[in-house]
């Protein structure tokens, strides 16, 4: 009767919490379906490629080694635990049962503990990670610790049911269940009939433990635990950080850009759900790290939160379970609440997405793949095409570009006078020669900024050394709208891509070289999709693959220690890191100095994003936070192959009165030094 009685709560008991469990995750993928449809490309090699590696490997969980270690033992621990918990449940249900695999079983067993062990002291790591040692990017608190509790409650349980069943068998202890012989040696003197009260009640505390786990788990931030694999396999596949294009010609289009949590793509609502709420993203952001409002964690969970509450009002679905003891205040109340709450400036406020410098460093250290930036980016659109509200400097910028093509407002007549005051170099535009191999993109920077005028030189200087035939567009070149495309213009951006393209087309341009990373990337990444058709390189990228053909040959010696900067647009969106590294180590006398933050790590200069024509009004200017770094490093030069990135790190060191030791160096312009 009272095996019965057991069974018959079992049944009732687990039927319950499955069924809360099944309708909170549900209810969230219904608010994912809210939002507009994907279209994501059919890469299928390529998105379990990924899903293998990120959710098997973990390796960006492995940037901090050591809850990189713990997160591996729980994942693993946790799939490998999921047999026993079944087998652990059938022997409540049927005394001394144990899975028929024979010779297998006491090698199995020995796994099931060892591995309980693990995890359980994974999880009293976890909660010296959180509470102890106070990681700063963690949080602290009740929903925090809970998961932490229900892991501890559940190892403990299991060990001490394994424990009494020994004794209520009346088995001996036994090296292939190690942990829990111990635990029965401890009990010797129960009884058999008490031993088996104690297996029930630990049997139970485990059950309970383990149902409430699944009930809370899709409702909390370890939904990630579901959704996280699900996203990885499904991230956008396209080149990293490339932006969606928007329509202009549908005409039934009313608004642009997202002012609204539903007007997101799927894929970009399931990111809300699929967060760790680890604070990798935050940790490594430079605005947040320079005291701005802007927490890359924050706008996520923000925004799920907005997600979960209309999403709730929508469906007339309870977004929390059981419903009874969380009182749902009811769907009018809810679509009222969430119908009046506008999304952009209210969930989330405007200083945040102007804050953002589009660096990907938040995108980069994420280990379920999530993409903040495009989502920013997408909410700027909102404010910039439909609202019309944007800084003041944004206004300036884009009236500038409008009018001039150039940040400046300058004449575009003088888009050419860069190339004056260099006798020793040969600049043809694209009608003063027959032909010519490269496209030279001299970009607003080097046509019109002083300093960069000078790299623009440099390069030229190089590109003559090597004999290559190059030529400009001149005055007929175009802002290549990348910036304005960040900041939100989407409509800018488009025209100045279309007139470019046509100037491309116009002189049969099958190559191009630019020497912003900027420019690099948009013209790569993001102009094909408008009709360019032409190899683009990053100018470093020929200077090396130059200098290995024997072209150029930097003979001359150049004495400086050189801490680099990696450009986040030619780092982290195009994963190039190591060719100015070899260019500056080719170079005879030059020191290369390598920054505590390096390579994927690398701090933003804080221009991106629109961030170079915008002033900080919070905190800690970025470029003076990264110069800082630098100048730890005690370098004679700050090297870097982007205008933003030396501006800023110019800039930097003028504000720390370090000029007049430490210099603000192109790549090309150490190359430019070493030849003969």
């Amino acid at each position: 009767m009272l095996s019965l009685l057991n069974f018959i709560a079992f049944l009732a008991v687990t039927g319950y919490a499955l069924y809360l469990a099944a309708h909170v995750i549900y209810s969230r993928i219904m608010f994912i379906q809210l939002g507009k449809k994907s279209n994501l490309r059919k890469d299928t090699a390529v998105r379990l490629n990924e899903f293998l590696v990120q959710v098997f490997g973990q390796p960006k969980l492995f940037k901090d080694a050591k809850s990189g270690i713990m997160h591996f033992i729980l994942f693993y621990g946790f799939i490998i635990l999921q047999f026993g918990a079944v087998e652990l449940i059938l022997k409540g249900l049927i005394k001394g049962f144990e899975y028929p695999i024979g010779e297998f079983h006491p090698y199995y067993s020995v796994l099931q503990e060892v591995t309980t062990l693990l995890v359980l002291l994974a999880a009293l790591y976890a909660f010296y990670r959180r509470y102890i040692e106070r990681l700063t990017r963690l949080k602290r608190g009740f929903k925090a610790g809970l998961v932490i509790l229900f892991l501890t409650i559940l190892m403990f349980s299991v060990l001490m049911s394994l424990a009494f069943e020994q004794l209520w068998l009346g088995n001996t202890g036994s090296p292939h269940a190690p942990i829990s012989s111990i635990i029965a040696g401890w009990f010797a003197g129960v009884s058999p009939a008490a031993a088996g009260v104690w297996f029930y009640v630990f049997w139970w505390i485990h059950l309970l433990t383990l149902l409430a786990f699944a009930v809370y788990v899709p409702q909390s931030k370890h939904a990630h635990i579901i959704f996280a694999p699900v996203n990885v396999y499904l991230r956008d596949t396209k080149p990293a950080g490339k932006l969606t294009s928007i329509h202009f010609e549908d005409e039934t289009q009313e608004t642009y850009g997202v002012g609204k949590i539903e007007e997101f793509r799927q894929n970009q609502l399931m990111d809300l759900y699929a967060c760790v709420e680890c604070g990798r993203c935050t940790q490594m952001c430079p605005a947040a790290g320079t005291g701005k409002t802007l927490s890359p964690m924050d706008v996520i969970t923000k925004m799920r939160n907005h997600l979960t509450e209309k999403g709730a009002a929508i469906t007339s679905r309870t977004a929390w379970m059981p419903g009874f003891v969380f009182k749902d205040t009811g769907a009018d109340t809810l679509l009222k609440k969430a119908e009046t709450t506008n999304l952009v400036g209210e969930v989330i406020t405007e200083e945040e997405l102007w804050a953002c410098t589009t660096c990907r460093n938040c995108e980069d250290q994420c280990p379920v793949a999530n993409e903040h930036v495009e989502m920013i980016i997408d909410m700027r659109r909102h404010l910039v095409l439909t609202e019309g509200r944007m800084p003041s400097e944004a206004v300036r910028y884009f009236q500038n570009v409008e009018r001039q093509s150039n940040p400046w407002g300058i004449s575009r007549t003088e888009r050419i006078l860069w190339r004056e005051g260099r006798e020793d170099i040969v600049v043809p535009t694209v009608k003063e020669v027959d032909e010519f191999e490269y496209l030279f993109f001299v970009g607003s920077m080097g046509s019109y900024d002083q300093r960069t005028q000078k790299v623009a030189q440099s390069f030229a200087k190089i590109m003559n050394a090597a004999g290559i035939p190059f030529a400009i567009l001149g005055n007929e070149e175009h802002n290549s709208g990348d910036t304005a495309r960040r900041m939100g213009n989407e409509f800018l951006f488009q025209q100045l891509c279309e007139k470019n393209i046509a100037n491309f087309k116009k002189y049969g341009v099958k190559k191009i070289v630019t020497i912003c990373p900027h420019t690099y990337n948009t013209f790569k990444h993001e102009y094909p999709e408008f009709g360019l058709e032409a190899e683009v390189y990053h100018h470093t990228e020929l200077i090396w693959t130059w200098m290995e053909e024997g072209r150029i040959k930097p003979s001359q010696r150049v004495n400086e220690a050189v801490a680099y900067h990696d450009s986040c647009y030619l780092g982290r969106y195009n994963g190039m890191y190591e060719i100015p590294r070899k260019i500056l180590q080719s170079i005879s006398g030059v020191k290369l100095l390598e920054m505590e933050r390096n390579r994927q790590d690398s701090m933003c200069c804080g221009a991106g994003g629109g961030m170079m024509w915008m002033e900080e009004t919070q905190g800690t200017r970025v470029n003076l936070a990264r110069t800082e770094q630098a100048l730890r490093m005690s370098p004679t030069a700050i090297g870097s192959s982007c205008p933003y990135c030396m501006t800023m790190m110019s800039d930097g060191v003028k504000a720390k009165e370090a000029e007049e030791r430490v210099a603000t160096l192109d790549i090309s312009e150490i190359v430019e030094r070493a030849l003969a």
